[in-house]
């Protein structure tokens, strides 16, 4: 079977990712060039939520840390080129838009590290003795799609095979 690189879910991935992507670049550069986050940090916002400025060198939550962002900047690209032809390939819009959350936020990350040398990271939730990992919006686009390819497939996918079975 070829892989298509282009199918009826692929104008939506595109303009989701681009979405997606724009409004991750944008943010970072209001935060860093515009707002000045660098010279502010941190600022709270809540008594949980601090705007900071972390550069993240390694992969999710700074796990594999490295000052050669070029591997990682591969590895992005090919990931997206292959989940771009699964979300050519995708019968369902939600898997697609979920697909394109994903693509999105990595090249978001990924241009991060092309062009500053590592990701810019700017949310920190914390409480008490808690706190999180400090992330973006590109994070965000990215746990967010998981979180809907799971769902797709744990319960939508249940349900799809409960109606052919009836």
């Amino acid at each position: 079977m070829r892989a298509r690189l282009w199918g009826p879910s692929a104008p939506l991935v595109l303009a989701l990712s681009a979405i997606v992507y724009g409004t991750d670049q944008t943010h970072k550069w209001w935060m860093i060039d515009v707002y000045g986050i660098a010279e502010r940090s941190p600022v709270q916002v809540t008594p949980f939520l601090d705007l900071v400025l972390v550069w993240n060198r390694g992969i999710s939550y700074g796990l594999f840390s490295t000052h050669t962002q070029d591997v990682l900047v591969a590895l992005s690209f090919v990931i997206c080129l292959v989940l771009w032809v699964w979300a050519c390939t995708a019968t369902r819009p939600l898997g697609a838009a979920a697909l394109a959350l994903v693509i999105g936020g990595a090249l978001g990350n990924a241009t991060d590290r092309l062009f500053r040398g590592a990701v810019a990271d700017f949310f920190y939730f914390h409480y008490q003795h808690f706190s999180w990992y400090v992330f973006n919006l590109a994070d965000v686009a990215i746990v967010a799609g998981v979180a809907v390819l799971l769902y797709e497939a744990l319960w939508l996918g249940q349900t799809l095979d409960r109606r052919g079975k009836a």
